[in-house]
């Protein structure tokens, strides 16, 4: 069932939530052993919860849900999956928590991810590396590769990821299942343990765009506690959709259809155009000049931000600590030596050079100014389309191993993702086919800053008259 289908037979009584619960628990002791998509569980606060009840008559009351473990979970560990984190217990709940809590919906546990959110295949994770469910061989994405995978493989009826550079749409594309990229400040980031703070932001993994819309529903709003939350009327996302696109442009880049990009990934993607053509859209082709800078200019601002907010990192405060040290100097060398991977270590570095005096001007400044070029770049487009289509991602899942052995290969599977972060839009990635490896490829929509309603509904439209989203797993 989707979440949206569980929630309307629970609200029916043909299903009870503590049923639904067992169930899921059920799937994970049987799936989970080799798909390592859990870093915890919370079984006894779940049925605390139920027990609890409230929320009566919300759409999805009873509905389980899965969080990344980079979103803090009151008395439930947070570890961002790294050693630095193994010990942190938080005394809150991050804001989208609290309001998932207050709609319904029990906590089932703590979702595998890269360290620190630092990774693009769920390898650099301290519980080790999460498994695409489709091929057990393959990476799932990441860094939202545990709920991706959890979703496909059905440890989990949903899931809250977040998305700092696609680290939601380009795992749901592996995984062949629904991610949604909310438009920047539409869900609050308090309580979401920051990588990037201009880039994160927290988002829905379902198995449809029904679910991600009735999710949506539930997680946004404005928060005091959050400085960047927009303080806007949201509209009812699931209430908004239609399924009626007639009369709608869909821009086709040619940037995001040239060299790199799969054959099969091409052929899919454009294939889904002609479908949403079909059901009344049209396809108006537009330009992406800035396409070719998107990938250093992410890196360096989302490296320069990490290195920031990871400083607070120093065995001092809470989280591991280094032993046998002699010194104030030592404690802090031991302890992030220790504590952080070496992905999250060389971004630091990164951050923390094109940060220091003589190449501040040189690196930041200079990718600052880019970014702005990328918002009026998609401005652009925009004044002659109403959404953007494109591949999530050049290629389908690839093996275990090969992208975390080649880094530059790593960060350019992000090249279709990173630009929607940079400019704040919203992107959603459907599932739109398979390759010739039976392997899900991902098509992204990309909307307007505060167009997430009709994001949706265009990808709405798309599940109505397809079924690629409803394909089991192998």
């Amino acid at each position: 069932m989707t979440a949206v289908e569980l929630g309307r037979a629970i609200s029916r009584k043909e299903i009870k939530p503590e049923e639904a619960l067992g169930a899921v628990y059920g799937s994970i002791a049987e799936k989970d052993k080799s798909v390592n998509a859990y870093i915890s569980l919370s079984r006894e606060q779940a049925e605390a919860q139920l027990r609890a009840g409230g929320a009566e008559g919300g759409l999805l009351r009873g509905v389980p849900v899965s969080v990344k473990d980079n979103i803090c979970t009151k008395g439930v560990l947070t570890s961002c999956a790294s050693r630095i984190l193994s010990n942190y217990i938080p005394v809150y709940d991050a804001t989208a928590v609290a309001k998932v809590k207050s709609a319904g919906m029990p906590i089932v546990g703590k979702l595998n991810m890269d360290e620190f959110a630092m990774g693009s295949t769920s390898e650099t994770s301290y519980y080790g590396s999460v498994k695409n469910p489709n091929d057990l061989t393959r990476v799932p994405g990441g860094s939202s590769g545990g709920a991706a995978a959890a979703v496909a493989a059905g440890e989990a009826i949903c899931a809250l990821g977040s998305d700092t550079g696609g680290s939601i749409r380009q795992p749901a594309s592996y995984c062949g299942v629904t991610g949604f990229k909310p438009t920047y400040g539409y869900v609050s980031r308090y309580g979401l343990i920051a990588y990037a703070s201009s880039l994160d932001q927290i988002g829905p993994i379902a198995k449809d765009v029904a679910d991600c819309a009735a999710i949506m529903d539930v997680i946004s709003g404005h928060d005091a506690h959050d400085s960047t939350s927009l303080n806007i009327e949201h509209p009812s996302y699931y209430g908004s959709l239609t399924g009626e696109i007639r009369g709608k442009r869909i821009g086709i880049p040619e940037e995001c259809f040239g060299e790199g990009v799969d054959e099969d990934v091409k052929a899919a993607v454009l294939a889904c155009g002609k479908t949403l053509e079909g059901l009344g859209a049209e396809l108006v082709p537009v330009r992406l000049p800035f396409m070719k800078y998107v990938v250093p200019t992410y890196y360096i601002i989302a490296t320069a931000e990490a290195s920031s907010n990871l400083s607070r990192f120093d065995g001092v405060k809470y989280g591991f600590r280094a032993e046998n040290v002699d010194s104030i100097d030592d404690l802090y060398i031991e302890t992030r030596s220790q504590g952080f991977g070496k992905e999250v270590q060389r971004r630091i570095l990164l951050g923390t050079f094109v940060l220091s005096s003589g190449y501040y001007n040189a690196y930041y400044k200079k990718a600052l100014l880019l970014k702005r070029k990328i918002i009026e770049g998609f401005a652009g487009a925009f004044a002659a389309c109403d959404a953007i289509l494109c591949p999530t991602a050049p290629t389908t899942a690839p093996k275990l191993g090969e992208s975390l052995n080649d880094s530059m290969k790593m960060y350019l599977s992000d090249i279709f993702t990173v630009s929607v972060n940079l400019a704040g839009l919203p992107g959603l990635s459907v599932p739109c086919g398979k390759d010739g490896n039976g392997l899900p490829v991902g098509a992204q929509l990309i909307g307007a800053a505060g167009h997430d309603a009709d994001v949706l509904n265009i990808g709405h439209a798309f599940q109505l008259a397809t079924s690629f989203h409803k394909r089991k797993t192998r």
